[in-house]
């Protein structure tokens, strides 16, 4: 068992090329997660694929998977607008930081 702080996870939104869907997902590798984002499987119907949302503009680093999981699932419940504003406090060009992790 790792010590307490070791750990990495985070909380993270995606967006396709015209921002006009979101997703909200934590991973412990954001790199690699964004990586198979922008690469699916063949035939996936993931939502990600679907809508091809691979752009990263909001990403949130916890030490603790509980804590992850439990912001995103309070991100999740929030409406559009909640996240829209969430997004634009941290990023408010809504920039495309994947060159940036």
């Amino acid at each position: 068992m790792k010590t307490i702080g070791t750990h990495n996870y985070y909380v993270y939104i995606i967006t396709n090329k015209t921002k006009s869907v979101i997703y909200t997902g934590v991973t412990n590798n954001l790199k690699e997660r964004l990586y198979y984002h922008a690469n699916p499987l063949p035939f996936s119907k993931a939502f990600t694929a679907k809508y091809r949302c691979f752009y990263l503009i909001y990403h949130e680093h916890f030490f603790n998977i509980d804590d992850a999981i439990l912001r995103e699932k309070q991100i999740k419940g929030w409406s559009r607008l909640k996240k829209e504003t969430l997004i634009s406090d941290f990023n408010p060009s809504w920039r495309f930081l994947n060159e940036e992790v």
